[in-house]
This record gives structure tokens, sequence and C-alpha cells, in this order.
């Protein structure tokens, strides 16, 4: 493994862009084979052993550190007070692997099932399940654990070999209880175990802690540390991408990507692909894959005239289709410690001096009608929201027909909650109409449970400002251009308020701290909205794996349009939104990728012979 550009061999068979979350787990995949070499070129620092990253009490500290983050801006959005947010995504080895908040979900198999319907065969719930369960180790709850908050784990529906280790987080706070009690009084189920696929209901989930040290399992140590002494396999960090080779093109026939430009502290250099080039930075980096299609002559034609590149491949859409999960918060000062079992009061107690292995615990997701009686009307609305087919970009009727008709399924789900101890909301010193709210006290007890829109009918763009590398893209998610995903949120607030009118929650909230009394009208509330939510890091549909008819970029085998070798490996590929967030699917997508990328050089192989 290398800190600096290979001075040796500039040839090797797979040259991987991005060192994040799926390529790192790609290239340890691609280089066990030992006749098989693998370069991966990552823009950050290597990062490894890096406390910020390793301890949970840490989480968040690296937010906004140019060492860590990317911390993107967006463009000033329209429908949101015209505010400008920051997008944060992870920078250096593993990605936002090293970033997130551990919180270990896979997504209910309606969803995925949604993209194989998409025209995308064998991309179901079947092959995720399989390629999912490659990627993780699961570490049963302690006796201990299972004494304070009961769990299942369904040994059919766990791995104990894979490279990511997983398990329940060892230090809940007395709010995980009380918040699953909470939603269990109002009729929503307990999962027993929700990684088979129905997430309907409040569960607790996994993390990506390794239980053996409670520090973070991630791509760099679940995939690259073991591989790093394969004389195959080279990395090379602080290194930017500059832009894709080709061959010359030959009549008609797909461009061979035969390697890429990059760029190491102020000079050029190439690295050349035996076999393919792989862009796998969407987990990572947002500047990445759809950007270096763009300024690699691969995208839409107004977009790269404007540039000034020259087209290579035309493909609308690349860089369309974005949907961003995005979450907002609602904060209550509770009553002393509530109450549990001994067991409970002690992994509480733990949870209050140790915060160091802590992690997110309580989650629930459920359907639209299990939050309001107006649920059926607030979908006809939506529904004639929806412009005529001719007006909407070629494909975009199918993802929103698929979304709609799971908005009217009882089986599926549009609203998450997130509880965590703490309050975790936006400085109110920033938002003077709400001048009852207070900053938390150190003598008091907060919880905070975030909504989470997960389906949005809005679609974004992201495309590159410029032919240089180190420019920011153009990020314009559209947050809100279809009012149902505002809506949406507005459900979230009014459900999580109607928690502190059901026991044991009622009992235990003092009062509502943010927003706060002052904001009760609708209108108040979708200001609200509007002014404090923020990204949930889940970004997808800028490199669609759809039919190219539909505006898709690439195949079911991960291959750009257009190209005989080049393939992108990373969520951006994903068409259609999940309810889950995204770290398991990015790793999902690497396995499966891997098994792809290896058939494909055994078939060409054959057919050699």
């Amino acid at each position: 493994m290398s800190a600096h550009p290979y001075d040796g061999e500039t040839m090797f068979d797979y040259v991987i862009i991005g060192g994040g979350t799926a390529g790192l787990a790609l290239a340890a995949r691609l280089s066990e084979d030992a006749a098989t070499t693998v370069v991966v070129l990552e823009a950050g620092e290597p990062n490894i052993g890096d406390p910020n990253i390793l301890k949970p009490g840490r989480r968040g500290c690296t937010f906004t550190n140019p060492k860590y983050d990317w911390a993107f801006p967006t463009e000033k959005q329209k429908y949101s007070n015209e505010r400008e947010y920051i997008w944060n995504r992870g920078k250096g080895l593993g990605g936002s692997s090293g970033l997130n908040f551990f919180t270990w979900v896979k997504p209910p198999a309606l969803d995925i099932d949604a993209i194989e319907k998409l025209g995308n065969p064998g991309w179901n719930w079947t092959e995720y399940m399989k390629y999912s369960q490659r990627s993780e180790t699961c570490h049963p709850p302690s006796q201990e654990q299972i004494g304070a908050y009961p769990h299942i784990n369904d040994a059919q529906l766990r791995q104990t070999s894979g490279p990511i280790q997983t398990t329940v987080p060892f230090h809940h706070s007395a709010v995980d209880a009380l918040f699953q009690q909470t939603l269990a009084n109002k009729g929503l189920k307990r999962v027993e175990d929700p990684y088979g696929g129905d997430i309907n209901g409040t569960w607790m989930a996994n993390a990506n802690l390794d239980p053996r040290t409670w520090t973070r399992s991630y791509a760099v140590t679940g995939y690259l540390l073991p591989a790093q002494g394969r004389p195959n396999l080279t990395v090379l960090t602080e290194v930017m991408v500059a832009r894709i080779l080709f061959d010359d093109a030959v009549s008609s026939e797909p461009l061979r990507a035969s390697g890429v430009d990059f760029v190491y502290k102020g000079r050029t250099y190439q690295v050349y692909a035996r076999r393919e080039v792989v862009l796998s930075a969407g987990c990572a980096s947002l500047s990445t894959s759809q950007m270096r299609l763009d300024i690699s002559g691969v995208g839409r034609r107004e977009v790269l005239r404007k540039i000034g590149v020259d087209v290579k491949i035309e493909l609308d859409g690349v860089g369309e289709n974005v949907q961003e999960h995005t979450f907002i918060a609602v904060s209550f000062e509770l009553v002393g410690t509530h109450d549990m079992s001994d067991a409970a009061a002690k992994l509480h107690a733990a949870a209050e001096s140790g915060p160091e292995s802590a992690g997110v615990g309580a989650i629930a997701y459920f359907p639209l009608a299990a939050a309001t009686p107006d649920a059926a009307a607030l979908v006809a609305r939506a529904a004639a929201s929806i412009p005529p087919r001719a007006d909407l970009p070629p494909g975009r009727g199918d993802q929103l027909d698929l979304q709609l008709a799971a908005l009217r399924d009882a089986a599926s789900v549009d609203l998450e909650l997130i509880a965590v101890s703490g309050s975790f909301t936006p400085p109110l010193a920033a938002f003077p109409a709400y001048p009852d709210a207070s900053s938390p006290e150190p003598d008091k007890r907060y919880m905070t449970i975030s909504g989470f829109l997960n389906h949005p009918l809005s679609r974004g763009t992201i495309h590159a400002t410029s032919a240089d590398p180190f420019e920011n893209p153009s990020i314009d998610p559209r947050y809100f251009e279809n009012d149902f995903d505002l809506e949406i949120l507005v459900q979230h607030v009014k459900y999580i308020r109607s928690m502190a009118e059901t026991e044991p929650f009622k009992s235990g909230v003092v009062r509502e701290v943010v927003p706060g009394p002052d904001c009760t009208t609708e209108a108040a509330i979708r200001e609200y909205i509007k002014n404090t939510h923020k990204t949930s890091w889940h970004t997808v549909g800028s490199c669609s794996m759809l039919p190219r008819a539909q505006q898709g970029v690439v195949d079911p085998a991960l291959k750009v349009y257009g190209t005989r070798n080049l393939r992108v490996v990373d969520i951006g590929i994903v068409p259609l939104h999940i309810a889950a967030h995204t770290q398991a699917t990015a790793y999902m997508i690497a396995e499966k990728a891997a098994d792809i990328i290896r058939a494909s050089a055994k078939a060409e192989l054959e057919a050699r012979k």
C-alpha cells in the first residue's frame, strides 16, 4: 500500500477512483485474486488509526473539518427560504463510512424490488440479502443488554463471517425504552428482527461498532487493513482524479476507458487500466462520480458545453434524478430517570458516564396511514401534483408511479423516527421566531426525536461547474419542489408531538424545547422545517441504474452506457430512494459488483481461448 503516486508500474488491471465505502470494499474483493492488480485513487488523507474516526464518542467532531469532510455547499433552495445547506461527506480512506453515526439499517424488501421493476434484473431483495450478508459479522447482544432491552436476532438474517462488525450499541439511554413503549402504545408493532426486509414498526438498530474494542468498524478496518499486505493492491491518497482517459473512438463501437489523469501536489500523473476503470466515490464524495463523468466528456450536452468539454458520450441522465434524505428534529426536556429495570438503570448510568461506546438504538418506520387519518387525502393531493408524463423527463413517470403506489400500500413505510438522548436541535439564536425555547441546561435531561424524509418526490441535480476537478460541483437538491415532501415532514412533527400525549412519554416529558409552544400553526411548522432541516447524508440517483432511454447512466452490470469497461460502483446508481440509512447498501453494491466484474473478466478470458 502506498500513500504517494506510484513511481513504478503505471498499468493495473483495475483502476478504482475513490477509496470510500464502496471503493475499498471493491478493491479488497478484487485483490483477493493474487493474479489481479488493483490501484485505488483517493483524494483525501489516509486517516488510518485516527481516534476522531474510531471512537464513537467523537462522532460529529469531524464534520466541517477539511481533513475529514468535503462539506459541500448546495445552491440556494428556492422552496426552502433561499437557504444554502452543507452536505457533509467523508473525505479520506473509508469515505463516509468513517464519518457516519454508525446506524446499520437495511431497507424494506419492497423498496429493493422496486429497483428491479425499473428495468434492472437481478437487483431484488433476494440478491440484496445475499450480498449484504456477505459484508457483515453480527455480534449478538449480551445478556445484560437483553435484560435491559429485549432483542431478537434471527440467525438466518445475520452473518458471522463478513468484514464489517455490527452489534447493538452497548450503552443505551433510558429514552430508548421510553420511545419504544410509547410507540407500541400508539399502535406500532415491535419488529423482532428488522434485517429480513420488514422494518415496519419500532425496533433497536445495530451499529457498525466492533464490540471487542467498542470502536468504529468501517471500510478501512473491515476491508482495507486485512488486505494491505497484498502486493497486488496499491492505494494512493491525496490524489485528485482530473479526468478519465479514453482510447480514440472506432466507428460506432463503445468507448474504451484506458486510464485516468490525476493530480498530486500540482503535478499531473497518469495511471492505466488493462481491464476496467471504476468510479466508486458517490458515498464518499459527491464531487467525483457524476462530476468526473462530466469533465471527462460523458453527460448532458448543455452541461459539457457550459464547462468547455467536448462531448464523447451524450448521456442525459448524468447528474440528474438526484434524491436526498433530509431530516428535522423536535426536542423535549425530560423528568429525571424514568422507571426501568435494574439492568436498564445500570446501562443508563454507564451511558451517562461513558458515551464513548454509545450509538443510535431506537428507530421506527411506519406508513403515512399510521400517522394521520388524512393519509388518503394527502396521497391524492400528491398524485394530483405530478405533471403529465409528456412534461416529465423520460422514465420519471414510472418512478413516481411506484412511489405513489407505495404510499397507498399499508405494507410500505413512509415515516422514520430516531430517538437519542440529549438536545440536538439548531442553535436557537439563529431562529428568533421561537423566543420561548431555551438552550439546554447542564443539570437537566433532554431527548431529541428526529423525523426523516425517505422517499422524496422532488428531484435534484449535481453537475460540474468547471473542467477544473478542484472546483466544487453545483448541488441543487431542489428541496420541497414537490410540496408533498414538506408535508411529510409536517406529519413527522405532528406525530412526534402526539407521542407527548401518550404514556409513558406523557409522564416523562416536562416540556417541548424546540420548536416550542409558539410554533403551533401549520404555517409556523412549515417555516420551522424550512429553516432547520438538514441533509441525512444519503444521496442517490446521480448515476442511476436505468435503461438508457429512461435517462439511465449505467446498466444492471453497472457499466456506463456507451463504454466497454467503465463502471460506477457506489450508491449513486440507486435510481429510486430507499427507506434506510445507506452504508449497508453501499457495501452490498460493492460486494455484488465484485462478482459482476469477476464474471466479466472470466467470460472475456474464455472468449479468447
